[in-house]
């Protein structure tokens, strides 16, 4: 996420973990092609014709039966005044967005939507008090009918539900968009490099995350090897915590559990480990988070907890911690809620040593379990 916000703010992110291919009504190649063209975002450029000014007078009749609506609208800039014409859905439009003189409005003329920019400066001696979100500018100068340029952004995937669905638009919140047809991803692909060559429109590659990449298998890479290859590709980024592993859908081992062919394609990020210094740093950040105040002896534990046993382990602490000091009432944790915390709940490594010490009271593999078996020292399962 912090890739694409780096690349821009209309940047296009989509996470997606590996075993979610599985359980889609849809092919998996289906699956993995729409989370690609979810992270590609096409940037749309259009000029539309605005009228904007500052709003000098609003006449409105009525009809004497209470039928439809009509009224004049004066606007002017530092240049010029114009009176225009309304009907009855722009006078609800003026009296929803409760424009009055010395506005200074925006309208669409394509649409007719009107947008409250703020009020005139001439006006602001008017009332003795404003609301704190009331906004003062200048009179407008120039003409009143300007061009402005708009720019929207969408994803390509936004765009093919759109163009293959009879509802249009309103697809897209109901969210089951099914398998969309190559033929309409074929037209669209020719529209937006039409577009891209008048002018009219921008690509943007956004990033698409994989977790658990070795959760696919050769058919997926095979997809995504040629997908990679495709002038219209966002960035991607994948993770796994495996080592040498079978690849899914073979009898093949290869590191990451990746195909040796796509593992030549990717670049390896290098990682180490925490140190100590950025480990508390992470433990204070959460804490701030979720709101606690620590005692630095509190931290301090924490940190060699962290250090000795893992990060995560040390971060569910901070949660436990806090709630042994609620029950003590103590609005801030100490030492001795996280020494609490760190007796009653086991990490991976005490936990696995419980096993081994007492792996005959547990249940095997064939189901055989020694319960008269005692280790001399009370029950297994006391904590003092």
């Amino acid at each position: 996420m912090g890739m694409s916000q780096s690349l821009g703010t209309d940047t296009p992110f989509v996470m997606l973990a590996s075993s979610e291919i599985f359980s889609l009504e849809m092919s998996k190649t289906e699956a993995l092609e729409q989370a690609f063209r979810r992270s590609i975002g096409v940037r749309i450029k259009e000029e539309s014709e605005m009228i904007e000014g500052e709003v000098v007078e609003i006449q409105t009749d009525r009809s004497v039966t209470g039928g439809t609506k009509q009224g004049k609208l004066t606007i002017k800039t530092t240049d010029m005044e114009s009176v225009y014409d309304m009907g009855s859905k722009m006078i609800d439009a003026m009296t929803k967005e409760r424009v009055m003189a010395g506005d200074i409005i925006s309208i669409d003329k394509s649409s007719g939507k009107i947008s409250k920019l703020g009020r005139s400066y001439a006006k602001s001696r008017d009332y003795d008090a404003m609301g704190v979100d009331t906004k003062f500018l200048q009179c407008p100068d120039g003409d009143l009918q300007k061009r402005k340029e708009v720019v929207h952004t969408v994803s390509l995937h936004e765009i093919d539900v759109i163009n293959s669905r009879t509802q249009g638009f309103l697809a897209l919140f109901s969210g089951d968009t099914g398998e969309i047809r190559s033929e309409v991803r074929d037209q669209i692909n020719t529209k937006v490099a039409e577009w891209k060559e008048e002018g009219k429109a921008e690509i943007v590659p956004g990033v698409l995350f994989i977790d658990e990449v070795h959760m696919l298998d050769i058919e997926c890479f095979s997809y995504i090897n040629r997908a990679l290859e495709d002038e219209l590709a966002p960035i991607v980024i994948m993770a796994s915590n495996r080592g040498n592993s079978r690849i899914r859908g073979t009898n093949y081992r290869s590191p990451h559990g990746l195909p040796l062919d796509f593992l030549d394609r990717v670049v390896i990020v290098s990682t180490h480990p925490y140190v100590k210094d950025e480990i508390q740093q992470i433990l204070s950040i959460r804490a701030q988070e979720e709101e606690m105040d620590l005692t630095p002896d509190a931290l301090a534990l924490l940190t060699k907890i962290g250090q000795e046993t893992g990060l995560r382990y040390a971060s569910n602490l901070i949660t436990t911690s806090q709630l042994i000091a609620a029950k003590r009432r103590q609005k801030q944790v100490g030492i001795e809620d996280v020494q609490r915390s760190f007796a009653l709940f086991y990490d991976s490594g005490r936990s696995v040593k419980f096993v081994a010490e007492f792996e005959k009271r547990l249940i095997g593999d064939g189901g055989a379990v020694n319960l008269s078996v005692t280790n001399g020292h009370g029950d297994a399962m006391e904590i003092s």
